[in-house]
């Protein structure tokens, strides 16, 4: 867990969690409060990328203990644990510590490694989040660094919390990646057995639902909406889509770096053409916007930024879906243009689900649900789908077919039907 440099390995470390509970000025009571409000102070802090210091304690108590009302007594508690915390800081900085917790520092050295290692953005994340959680549950960097304190909190996890098997995956993943890539150790056993869990029906909405979804979808984003539903695109896939990957004269719209890392092409609706080509517009307007305001280019995948420095401020390369202001870059940190953020958009479709009355629980994916189903029961072959659908494995895609094989459409009729 320690850092390679040997700067950092002269830094001495601390932790608030030991010291509160070893503190001879408070009470148990006091001590448990203590710890629960700046739990929630940690996690806070490090979910916005903030270092340990008094400016984060102020911002975390205007922005979340004061956001609402809350009873004095509480206030004055939460105001004891955090000028308890603030002296702990001080305390620990002048003996050359940086107050930095143990989940903190394991995401910190993950991000650092996966860097090194040349992981995606998004892999380095979900790896950091599962170690994050792995260091509360370890306690002290010794049960960290101990493979069986992991073997133990792996096998929680699949016997206990009964989380999905991919989800067991990546939780092995990222302990595996931990000790073999920022620990160094070379071999690796956490001696766990994976349990399978069973496959979950898909949510289907129906042609009456998916429209009246469409319906309410707020203009700015109905464009993309309806192509991932005529498309079959993934959610990453839709927003990451851009200009150079929307071939209106063949209909065809092409996936590049989908799951897998995989490319792959999906048709193009004709009734949707006229509306991207206006999005296309749209988006050339912008584009020149940034250009005439010497906006940085936009971000590029994998080695290309270094291959082709300038591609980014090329129109072939600007986002289909570009977000309507700048944002600074998490890689790069540079201030340049982004696309629709996966969760802006998500939101919208939460807000038209409700707005049309849906009860059933409607996510983007549902979109990607739709048109499989839709298409099965147009008559399409299920490995045509497989291919529009971008999956590896046949099996993924007869999903869909279980799924339309029962229903009105289908024309089976119910014994009870048959009886009245």
């Amino acid at each position: 867990m320690n850092a390679h440099s040997p700067k950092e390995k002269k830094q001495k470390h601390f932790d608030w969690r030991e010291d509160l509970a070893h503190s001879r000025d408070l009470n148990p009571r006091e001590i448990e409060a203590f710890g629960y409000v700046l739990g929630w102070l940690e996690d806070w802090r490090v979910k916005h990328d903030l270092p340990p210091s008094r400016d984060a304690a102020c911002r975390w108590w205007r922005e979340v203990a004061k956001a609402k009302e809350r009873p004095a007594w509480r206030l004055r508690q939460w105001e004891e644990a955090i000028r308890w915390y603030l002296a702990w800081l001080a305390a620990c900085q002048q003996k050359g510590g940086d107050g930095k917790s143990i989940p903190e520092r394991l995401k910190a050295a993950v991000h650092s490694a996966g860097t090194r290692r040349g992981l995606a953005l998004k892999t380095r994340q979900t790896y950091a989040g599962w170690l994050a959680r792995f260091g509360v549950f370890a306690g002290t960097e010794q049960a960290v660094m101990d493979e069986s304190v992991a073997r133990n909190w792996l096998s929680i996890l699949v016997e206990k919390e009964k989380v999905a098997y991919a989800t067991q995956k990546q939780a092995l993943n990222a302990l595996v990646f931990f000790y073999r890539d920022v620990c160094g150790r070379e071999e690796i056993d956490l001696q766990v057995k994976l349990r399978k869990t069973s496959c979950r029906q898909p949510v289907i909405l129906s042609r009456a639902e998916l429209m009246s979804l469409m319906d309410k979808v707020e203009p700015t984003y109905k464009t993309a909406a309806l192509l991932q539903y005529g498309a079959g695109l993934r959610l990453s896939e839709l927003v990451r889509l851009r200009v150079k990957d929307v071939d209106l004269e063949r209909g065809v719209v092409t996936v590049h770096a989908g799951k897998g890392d995989k490319d792959r092409e999906s048709i193009i609706p004709n009734c949707l053409k006229t509306a991207l080509a206006e999005n296309l517009n749209e988006a050339r307007r912008c584009w020149q916007a940034d250009r005439e305001k010497n906006v940085a280019g936009v971000a590029l995948p994998g080695a290309l930024a270094r291959k082709m420095p300038k591609a980014g401020e090329k129109l072939g390369w600007y986002w289909l879906f570009c977000a309507n202001h700048l944002s600074q870059d998490p890689e790069s940190g540079i201030m340049r243009r982004h696309h629709l953020h996966e969760k802006v958009y998500a939101e919208a479709i939460a807000r038209a689900a409700a707005a049309a009355g849906i009860v059933k629980r409607v996510t983007t994916h549902v979109l990607r649900h739709a048109f499989a189903t839709h298409l099965l029961r147009n008559g399409t072959d299920i490995r045509t789908l497989q291919v529009l659908l971008g999956h590896a494995d046949v099996k993924t895609t007869e999903i869909y077919a279980h799924a339309v094989d029962l229903g009105n459409e289908k024309g089976v009729m119910s014994p009870l039907d048959v009886v009245a």
